[in-house]
C-alpha cells in the first residue's frame, strides 16, 4: 500500500518543498530591501557566484553591482547595499557610485534605469537617475582620468580614517595617517 502511494507523496512533499523555497526566497529578498521583482544580476553571493563585470568601454568604466532587480515592466533596478547606518541624506559619493550602475545597466541591457536603490542598514533611499546625474557621472569620470595621468593628485579630504584604510598611504605625501 505505501509503495503505490510513494510517487504521490514524493510529488506532494516536492510541492511543499518548492512553495517554502520561494516563500523563503520572497522573504529574504525583502529583507535585503529589494524591490519586487526578479534578481537578474547579484554580486553579493548569497545565491550565486558571479563572476560577471558590467563594462562600459566608452567611459572605460566597470562595475558589480550588488543586485540589479528586473521589474514587471523590464525596468532594471540596480541596489546597492551599505553596511552601515543611514546617513540624513546619502553620501554623494554612494549617489554617484549609485549611478555609474544606472549607466552600466543601460550601456550592458539598452534599458534606462529610472532609479536605483541605497540600502542602508535601516533605511533605504530611491536615488532618481536624471540626465543632470548622469551628467555629473561622466564629469566626474573625466575629471578622474585626468588625475590618472597628473603627477600629483591633491587630497580630497581631511578624514584620517579614510587615510588611514587607503591602499596608498604610504606613498601619499599629504597622508593624514
Amino acid at each position: 500500500m505505501f509503495w503505490s502511494a510513494f510517487p504521490l507523496l514524493f510529488v506532494l512533499f516536492m510541492l511543499v518543498l518548492a512553495g517554502w523555497l520561494w516563500l523563503s526566497a520572497n522573504q529574504e529578498q525583502d529583507e535585503a530591501g529589494l524591490p519586487p521583482g526578479n534578481i537578474i544580476y547579484t554580486d553579493t553571493g548569497t545565491w550565486f557566484p558571479n563572476n560577471d563585470t558590467l563594462t562600459a568601454p566608452d567611459v572605460r568604466l566597470v562595475g558589480k553591482p550588488d543586485y540589479l532587480v528586473e521589474e514587471a515592466d523590464g525596468m532594471i533596478v540596480p541596489v546597492e547595499l551599505k553596511s552601515g547606518r543611514a546617513p540624513d541624506v546619502p553620501w554623494d559619493s554612494h549617489v554617484l557610485q549609485l549611478a555609474a550602475y544606472c549607466f552600466l545597466v543601460e550601456a550592458n541591457y539598452g534599458v534606462r534605469p529610472v532609479y536605483g536603490i541605497l540600502q542602508y542598514r535601516d533605511k533605504a533611499f530611491a536615488i532618481d537617475y536624471t540626465d543632470e546625474l548622469e551628467d555629473d557621472l561622466l564629469d566626474l569620470l573625466a575629471e578622474m582620468r585626468q588625475d590618472m595621468s597628473a603627477n600629483d593628485v591633491a587630497r580630497s579630504h581631511n578624514d584620517w580614517a579614510k587615510c588611514s584604510k587607503c591602499s596608498v598611504n604610504r606613498q601619499c605625501y599629504e597622508r593624514l595617517a
